[in-house]
């Protein structure tokens, strides 16, 4: 199973998940983010017009999460390095990996990352 991990502001468009997803490259089978960030809007969008479902990871979930990349700032609020990458990471499973760190959409307002299952 391949899932991406997506972080964003909340000031970010689907075109910036998509931009963010796009750049960290791949088909997926499941999108991944924040708890609080599965249900907004732009989440749900993003994840209707590519046909997979949602998860919201926990803050506990996400803190358990070894990440390639560290904000301090996402680390305050969200418990983590990176929520993209935790929440791929996460979602992916026992065993899971990244296959990078993740990447920023242009604008600046999306991140993404993905990670295999074992299975990969």
């Amino acid at each position: 199973m391949r899932v991406a991990g997506i972080g964003f502001r909340g000031a970010a468009v689907l075109s910036s998940l998509q931009d963010a997803l796009q750049r960290a490259g791949g088909e997926i089978d499941l999108l991944a983010t924040a708890e609080k960030k599965a249900e907004t809007p732009v989440a749900r969008a993003l994840a209707a017009t590519l046909d997979v479902n949602m998860r919201g990871i926990s803050r506990d979930l996400l803190a358990q999460q070894d990440t390639l990349t560290h904000s301090a700032k996402v680390a305050e609020r969200f418990g983590t390095g990176s929520v993209a990458e935790a929440a791929a990471l996460a979602a992916a499973g026992p065993g899971g990996r990244l296959l990078g760190p993740r990447v920023i959409s242009a604008d600046g307002l999306a991140t993404a990352a993905i990670a295999v299952g074992r299975d990969e």
